[in-house]
C-alpha cells in the first residue's frame, strides 16, 4: 500500500488541495486542474458535502486519484474511506486516526512540525509526513535541514508552497509538496475562469518536470 501510494508521489510530485463552499465549484475545480495535467486531487473535509464531492469527481475523472484531508477525528477518517477516498491527509497527528487508516490499508499522511513530531508520526505507521506549516519554519531550508537526521521519512510540505517555489522543495528532499490557493486564485473562483486554474496547475506540472 505505501510503496504505489509513495510511487504516485514520486511521478507527479504535487497535490491539488481542494477546499469548495459549493459541490458544484468543487467540481469545476476539480476539473480544472486535471485539465492542467495533475493527476493527485485532495478534497477537504470542510469542503460542501466532500463525500459527495470525493465520489463525484472520481465518477468525471477516472485518471486521478482523489483524497480527503483536513481530517480532524477518527469519525472522519472512517467517513473518507467509506466516501472512497484513496488517501488521507490530517492537519495533525493522531495515533488512532493513523491506526484506522492502516487498519483499512489506506495511506494517511500525518501533519507534523518538529523533528520529534515527524519521528513520531513516521513511527506511528503514516505513509508520509506533512510538513505544516512550512512557510513558518523556513520553507525549503527547513526541509534541507531535515533531511540527514530524518532523510529515510518521506515529506510533504504545505502551507507555503507556491508555484515558483514548488520544484525547491522537492530539490531540497520533499517527496511531493501540496498547494490549495496558489491553485485557485480567490478571482479565478469568483468569476468562474476555470482557464486560470488550468493554466497554473500546467505552469506546477511543467516546473516539476525538470527536477
Amino acid at each position: 500500500m505505501s510503496a504505489a501510494w509513495l510511487a504516485l508521489l514520486k511521478q507527479h510530485r504535487s497535490i491539488a488541495v481542494i477546499r469548495a463552499l459549493e459541490l458544484a465549484v468543487g467540481i469545476e475545480m476539480a476539473n480544472a486542474t486535471a485539465a492542467g495535467g495533475m493527476r493527485l486531487i485532495e478534497i477537504t473535509w470542510n469542503s460542501d458535502r466532500p463525500h459527495h464531492l470525493i465520489q463525484q469527481i472520481q465518477n468525471d475523472l477516472p485518471d486521478c486519484v482523489i483524497g480527503a484531508g483536513t481530517l480532524r477525528s477518527t469519525d472522519e477518517v472512517q467517513q473518507a474511506i467509506e466516501a472512497g477516498a484513496q488517501f488521507l491527509f490530517s492537519p495533525h497527528t493522531d495515533f488512532s486516526m493513523i491506526e484506522a487508516a492502516v487498519r483499512r490499508e489506506i495511506p494517511i499522511v500525518a501533519g507534523a512540525l518538529t523533528p520529534t513530531e515527524i519521528m513520531r508520526a513516521s513511527q506511528a505507521g503514516a505513509a508520509c509526513v506533512k510538513v505544516f506549516p512550512i512557510q513558518a519554519v523556513g520553507g525549503a531550508s527547513y526541509i534541507r535541514s531535515l533531511q540527514e537526521p530524518l532523510g529515510e521519512i518521506p515529506l510533504i510540505p504545505t502551507g507555503g508552497v507556491t508555484i515558483d517555489n514548488a520544484a525547491e522543495f522537492i530539490r531540497a528532499g520533499a517527496i511531493a509538496v501540496g498547494l490549495a490557493g496558489q491553485l485557485f486564485p480567490k478571482q479565478a473562483i469568483e468569476t468562474g475562469d476555470w482557464s486560470i486554474v488550468e493554466a497554473r496547475s500546467k505552469q506546477l506540472v511543467e516546473n516539476l518536470r525538470s527536477v
